[in-house]
């Protein structure tokens, strides 16, 4: 298995309600709301093809269609910006849909990301040996840690996640890792996690990234734990099951930014963070931003 083949299939969890953006969700799925001009399930769908994925299996819910219909190609619009000579924006609206192929695989209950990531096994195919699961709320940055992650899963076989280290005083608001060393920089061995501990009780400060490269055996252990917190398959559960069971487990800790889309303070940092280095509007917001702040 070589690091460029570990999987062809990207699950994107993105079926939950977005409550903490009411009362916009009611319309708009807030995977669709914009960093800027571009959404953010866009960049995780746009790091999975990097990172070798040609299928993005968007899970979702009944009333957000409009999540998968974004990438699909929309020849009117394409017609009419092309008609008009904006080949800006026609390279925009293109992008999307040309990063891979997306489908969906419906959650007609909120029961936990474990759970979601079980609704698409059914869209697998008899090749997928491993798939990449992908928290659309996160955004990893460079990207470039699911390809390490694949190199490791080449190398290690079993599933692979991705870690950060979060100060001691916030692993409570994480599921972190039980790690052990192998003489690898920033490659460790796993040997249990743990949901949300108290800080005083955490095995270490390595904790859940969002981003998961995970053996096809994880529908198997899905299938067999019960509900834990909230009364919620959890997909920490079934990765514990795996790794009681032997099945190899290994993180990569990732050094880079991270960027937390699943609450509007953390969305609007994403904002302003992108928009600062964006051409077009980044020198005038950075001026702006050093009067309001003065003020």
């Amino acid at each position: 298995m070589s690091a460029s083949t570990a999987f062809t299939a990207a699950i994107v969890p993105a079926a939950g309600l977005g409550t903490r953006f009411l009362p916009t969700t009611k319309a708009v799925p807030k995977e669709l709301l914009p960093v800027v001009d571009t959404p953010g399930i866009e960049y995780v769908a746009a790091e999975a093809a990097e990172a070798g994925a040609t299928r993005l299996i968007i899970v979702t819910s009944p009333g957000k269609e409009a999540v998968a219909q974004y990438f699909q190609p929309r020849p009117e619009l394409e017609k009419t910006l092309e008609a008009r000579g904006k080949t800006a924006l026609l390279d925009k609206v293109r992008r999307a849909p040309g990063l891979l192929a997306a489908e969906t695989a419906i959650q007609e209950e909120a029961l936990g990301l474990g759970h979601a990531v079980g609704c698409a096994e059914p869209n697998l195919r008899p090749e997928d040996e491993a798939v990449a699961v992908l928290l659309p709320d996160d955004l990893v940055l460079p990207t470039g840690v699911l390809a390490r992650m694949a190199q490791v899963r080449a190398e290690k076989g079993g599933s692979v996640l991705c870690a950060v280290d979060v100060p001691l005083e916030e692993v409570s608001a994480y599921g972190v890792f039980d790690v052990e060393e192998i003489g690898e920089d920033d490659v460790k061995k796993v040997n249990g996690m743990v949901e949300k501990p108290p800080a005083d009780q955490a095995p270490s400060t390595f904790a859940a990234a969002g981003r998961y490269l995970l053996d096809r055996a994880i529908f198997d252990a899905l299938k067999r734990i019960t509900p834990g917190a909230g009364g919620e398959l959890q997909l920490t559960d079934a990765i514990a099951l795996l790794i009681s069971e032997g099945h190899p487990v290994h993180v990569v800790v990732h050094r880079g930014g991270r960027h937390d889309l699943g609450n509007p303070g953390g969305f609007l940092r994403a904002a302003v963070d992108f928009a600062l280095d964006h051409p077009e509007y980044g020198p005038g917001l950075r001026a702006w931003l050093r009067d309001r702040v003065a003020d």
